[in-house]
């Protein structure tokens, strides 16, 4: 049995301003994943997955992110051969800068209250349960069928 996979590496990250309770949201141009969602990327040869999500946080948003923290994954297969895509999901309360909208898209607070009423990228909503509740730390996309994901929590 093979032990080996190829996986593609990512993150993303949620930017929440304790003083406001206001999240820190991108509404991507993308049309591969558009909608509102939170920043984030992928991980580059050479720097660890949190030093990744820090670069991605500043390049995104103009925020320079402090000890984010790991909340858990979101994992999907990319294929019938094994391979595997894997967002590690982190959470930001410290920051400085300003914000500003860079090449992805537009940046901006909003409340998790009005995070639902706009148009958001298939399965980013059932992922704010990792990010919010500490019991869960994955969500697992298991298989596609009719453009709709069978998935489950960790």
């Amino acid at each position: 049995m093979a032990r080996l996979t190829s996986i593609e590496l990512t993150n993303m990250i949620m930017i929440e301003n304790p003083a406001t309770q206001e999240i820190l949201v991108e509404n991507r141009l993308n049309p591969k994943w558009p909608g509102v969602t939170f920043p984030g990327g992928h991980i580059e040869i050479g720097e660890t997955v949190t030093e990744s999500a820090i670069r991605e946080a500043k390049e995104e948003t103009g925020l320079t992110i402090v000890q984010p923290k790991l909340v858990g994954i979101k994992e999907w297969p990319l294929g019938v051969t094994g391979e595997r895509y894997i967002v590690f999901l982190y959470k930001a309360t410290k920051f400085s800068g300003e914000i500003c909208s860079g090449r992805e898209g537009e940046i901006f607070w909003t409340t998790r209250q009005n995070l639902v009423t706009y148009p958001t990228p298939h399965t980013f909503l059932e992922m704010l349960k990792v990010f919010d509740e500490e019991q869960v730390n994955e969500l697992a996309l298991l298989e596609k069928k009719a453009e709709q994901w069978r998935f489950e929590w960790q």
